[in-house]
C-alpha cells in the first residue's frame, strides 16, 4: 500500500528541490556568478579569479579557515585537515607556496582561484600568524610565478 503513495511523494520533493535550486523559493538566495576568466600575460596562464581579497589574513579567513579552522589547529572529520599552526613544514617559504598553487594529499590547488601576489600574501600570513613565526624568506610574487611553472 506504500508504494503508490512512496512514487508520488518522491516525485513531488525532486520538483520541489528542482524548484529550489533554480531559485524559485522566495527568500532563496541566487550565487554569485564567477569573475570572468582574464589572462595575465606576465606569466603564461589563464586566471580565474574568485576571491577578490588582497590581505594574507582575510584570503586565509575566506579559504583556507573552512578547513584549517579559523585557529590553524586543523581538523580531522570528513577528512584529515592539518594543522597550519606552529607546522615546522611552513619554514622554508617554498613548500606552502607549491602546496597552495598544486594542492597535496586531496587539498586542491589555488592556481586558478589566485594570482601570484594572492598566494604570496595568504602563504606569508600563515608563515607570520597562527604561532608561526617564519619571517624570514618572505614569499614573493615571482616565487609563485615560478612554482607555477
Amino acid at each position: 500500500m506504500r508504494a503508490p503513495i512512496l512514487l508520488p511523494t518522491l516525485v513531488a520533493i525532486a520538483a520541489l528541490a528542482g524548484f529550489a535550486v533554480r531559485g524559485g523559493i522566495a527568500g532563496a538566495q541566487t550565487a554569485t556568478p564567477a569573475p570572468a576568466l582574464s589572462s595575465d600575460n606576465s606569466h603564461g596562464f589563464v586566471s580565474a579569479t574568485r576571491f577578490g581579497q588582497r590581505d594574507g589574513g582575510q584570503l586565509y579567513a575566506a579559504i583556507c579557515a573552512g578547513c584549517h579552522m579559523p585557529n590553524g589547529r586543523g581538523a580531522v572529520g570528513a577528512g584529515l585537515y592539518p594543522p597550519l599552526a606552529g607546522n615546522a613544514k611552513l619554514e622554508a617559504s617554498a613548500y606552502p607556496i607549491h602546496v597552495v598553487v598544486n594542492g597535496l594529499r586531496g587539498m586542491p590547488g589555488f592556481a586558478t582561484q589566485l594570482d601570484d601576489e594572492q598566494i604570496a600574501a595568504v602563504v606569508n600570513w600563515v608563515r607570520t600568524n597562527l604561532g608561526n613565526t617564519y619571517s624570514a624568506d618572505p614569499a614573493r610574487a615571482e616565487d609563485v610565478r615560478a612554482a607555477r611553472q
